[in-house]
């Protein structure tokens, strides 16, 4: 096969995808108007992803992330134990 063939054939879902996450962000933009987008944090799981933010609530910021305050659900401590 051709070099730029195979080039071609491994970009090509790759820059599918981008338009496709292009299109959608767009018609999004002019059904809800402009979003902030930010990263949250879920202290259930103790983990943060990327999502939409509305205009009430604040943003996470990492620097005020104290690990300590996480519980985790697969850790007893002793107070757990009492109940």
């Amino acid at each position: 096969m051709d070099p730029q063939l195979i080039a071609a054939l491994i970009l090509l879902p790759i820059m599918l995808i981008f338009i496709y996450a292009g299109i959608h962000e767009y018609l999004r933009y002019k059904s809800e108007g402009k979003a902030t987008y930010g990263l949250v944090y879920d202290e259930e799981t103790g983990t943060t992803h990327v999502t939409g933010i509305a205009e009430d609530e604040e943003a996470y910021d990492p620097d005020d992330f104290d690990p300590n305050d996480y519980n985790d659900p697969e850790i007893k401590t002793d107070g757990d134990e009492r109940k």
